[in-house]
């Protein structure tokens, strides 16, 4: 097992599945494109990236067409949508469960077209590595996770092997720092998995993520956690012994305190990643005298600020 690691120094917010997100209108089903911005395919552009399909829109009419190079492109077939079909700037939505919408608020670029990649040369997005194409990658063979910390964000993947979802070998394969992201967009069409993410350079990507709501939380929210020491003793009592009862190597509790007064306490630790979820993540709630609340006595959106 060899698992990413946060520095010394790195707070450790979230992992989660994630790869480019996949067409659900009709006209582009099944389908993605990397385009600049002057909506240009460029995915022939892309330093290091193995061929892939070239996909041809619907017809509005219904017919469907889908040209592949021979010898430069990998064999048409189905497109595999895996097991899933990032705080510099603003950040805009709100976490939320993945609940989809059968109406479109982006024609352009949800029915009309459907790019997972907008990106001008020597842009941030530009960077991204193929492995997160699940035409190019497929979820039978090899997973991909993204890693939130305080200070970046991590994309990272490894061969999935069917037989044990817990043996993760990570390979590093792209990570910016927080600063560069301006701005994440909660997009919800369809199946409402996918998450849209505005890099400082005006270059983006949209990605998919079965537990989506976990990994834009903390691009999302603001990382306002109470340092333990400011903690009442009660408080960091519950706290730590909250911690102490995971795993061996689960790092300091995070602390937030919510709109309903109570504080939500977060551990995760390192050792618990699953190929699937990611790290699904271990919280309870406690009320302002340090008293860990049973669960009929809080409600799910006690764990949201």
């Amino acid at each position: 097992m060899n698992v990413w690691q946060p520095k010394p120094d790195e707070i450790l917010l979230a992992r989660a599945p994630i790869t480019f997100a996949t067409g659900e209108a009709t006209r582009v089903k099944g389908m993605r494109w990397f385009r600049d911005t002057e909506r240009r395919d460029i995915q022939h552009e892309l330093t290091g990236w193995p061929p892939g399909p070239v996909y041809t829109a619907h017809s509005r009419g219904g017919t469907t067409a889908r040209n592949t190079v021979k010898g430069t492109v990998m064999a048409a077939g189905a497109v595999i949508i895996g097991f899933l079909s990032s705080h510099g700037g603003n950040i805009s939505g709100t976490p939320s469960s993945n609940v989809g919408t059968d109406t479109s608020d982006d024609q352009a670029d949800e029915v009309n077209d459907f790019p997972v990649m907008w990106a001008d040369p020597g842009t941030v997005a530009r960077a991204l590595p193929w492995q997160l194409d699940p035409a190019r990658s497929p979820a039978k063979h090899y997973r991909t996770h993204a890693i939130v910390t305080d200070q970046r964000i991590v994309v990272v993947g490894f061969p999935y092997i069917k037989e044990d979802d817990r043996l993760i070998r990570d390979e590093l394969l792209w990570e910016v720092p927080r600063s560069l992201i301006a701005n994440v967009e909660l997009r919800n069409f369809k199946v409402g998995h996918d998450a849209k993410i505005v890099f400082t350079d005006g270059s983006w990507c949209r990605v998919s993520s079965a537990n989506r709501e976990r990994l834009t939380r903390y691009l999302i929210e603001p990382l306002d956690f109470i340092p333990l020491e400011t903690l009442t003793l009660a408080q960091r009592n519950t706290a730590e012994s909250f911690a102490a009862s995971q795993a061996p190597d689960a790092q300091p509790p995070l602390v937030k305190r919510n709109t309903c007064g109570c504080l939500r306490i977060e551990i995760l630790a390192p050792s618990t990643v699953h190929a699937f979820f990611g790290h699904s993540g271990l919280n309870t709630v406690m009320d302002a005298h340090g008293t860990e609340l049973r669960l009929s006595e809080y409600h799910p959106q006690d764990f949201l600020t």
